[in-house]
């Protein structure tokens, strides 16, 4: 199939946590040989800001983020088979919502791809919902970044026609086992950007673990947390680039993932930095949040934590051979169940039972 995509950012992950995501996605697809451009916006200076170039799996048209451009490339992308509107763009996003539906004819589907649906589905029943309110019946299919039953259920009941949740995953190629590297040595790291609905949660789970273990060295990587106080044996690197995930995975004793807030009250929505933290045999420490153990085991392959103090206690008594083990079964059941891959043939399935083929 020919799969024409707008979405925030293939090429940059500067304030862009999905970009990860899509391109795991997006190299899977076209892997099964599938054609995909991705339209993304000059916005957020993402585009000075880039990991990768181009990449030969897919065609990204960088546009200026003007209406009567946006609509020139809807137009533009008619022709293709399937018509992506994804969530989070940044710019233009009503404008999509309201204009990508009307691209529909005989020959394509369109499909509303939502990378952070307790927020969106929040909107949707506020007094404020935007285009996509009206527009929603008229896409012929959801995808959701995660959510489970939940999110599925609540789409349905806001007049979708089918929802579907294709979960981060891993791409081996990308994430993997490296050397560790002394700049990024510590106890425990954490990987994320500062955002309103997720400070509050760092606080509570890493700053707090801590001032409880002075004795412990953390790190932590992410845009915005420049002005932030924190304690004296937090070490802060600022902005890491993508190709610098391994390596910071790799060098630490455990890494932490913290869920906005909105993911853990929903639960089933497991970060993609669980994924890549997995795929280079990390040991995972994750805050709790419903339907964990439908990805990793609690205990033998995650560790999981309810508060800061839980998180300092794990840290305590977790060992170096404790973690490469944990980690290590972590990759084996990433490997075996979670690569982009296997999400590439639900993304298909997906489209095939609620979207129909074109």
């Amino acid at each position: 199939m020919r799969i024409a995509i707008f979405g925030s950012s293939l090429v940059s992950a500067y304030w862009n946590g999905a970009a990860t995501y899509y391109r795991g996605m997006v190299k899977a697809l076209a892997g099964r040989g599938h054609r995909v451009t991705f339209y993304e916006p000059n916005a957020y200076q993402r585009q000075e800001h880039r990991d990768i170039e181009p990449p030969p799996w897919a065609e990204v048209v960088v546009y200026e983020p003007s209406e009567q451009e946006a609509d020139r490339l809807v137009r533009a992308a008619q022709s293709a088979d399937l018509l992506i509107k994804t969530s989070g763009i940044g710019v233009l996003d009503d404008f999509f919502e309201g204009r990508i539906p009307a691209a529909r004819t005989g020959g394509n589907r369109v499909i509303y791809w939502d990378v952070d649906a307790p927020v969106t589905i929040a909107r949707l029943r506020s007094d404020r919902p935007g285009p996509l309110r009206a527009t929603l019946p008229s896409f012929d299919l959801v995808l959701t970044y995660g959510g489970g039953d939940p999110v599925v259920r609540d789409y349905l009941k806001l007049g979708a026609k089918s929802c579907h949740p294709i979960y981060n995953g891993l791409d081996p190629e990308t994430h993997h086992p490296v050397e560790m590297d002394g700049k990024y040595e510590c106890d425990l790291g954490f990987l994320g950007n500062r955002l309103p609905d997720r400070e509050q949660r760092v606080e509570g789970f890493f700053f707090r673990a801590a001032e409880v273990s002075p004795g412990l060295h953390l790190l932590l990587a992410g845009n915005g947390w420049a002005d932030k106080p924190r304690p004296k044996n937090v070490s802060y690197l600022g902005h890491l680039p993508t190709a610098l995930h391994n390596v910071f995975n790799c060098s630490a004793r455990a890494v932490l993932n913290i869920c906005r807030n909105s993911m853990a009250e929903n639960g089933f929505s497991p970060a993609t930095r669980v994924f890549e933290a997995a795929g280079a045999g990390a040991c995972i420490i994750t805050d709790d949040w419903v339907g964990i153990e439908q990805f990793f085991a609690p205990e033998q392959e995650i560790l999981v934590a309810r508060n800061g103090d839980e998180v300092a206690g794990l840290m305590e008594k977790l060992t170096p051979e404790q973690a490469r083990n944990i980690g290590a079964r972590a990759r084996e059941r990433a490997l075996t169940q979670h690569t982009y891959a296997q999400r590439a043939v639900q993304f298909e399935a997906a489209v095939a039972e609620g979207g129909g083929r074109p």
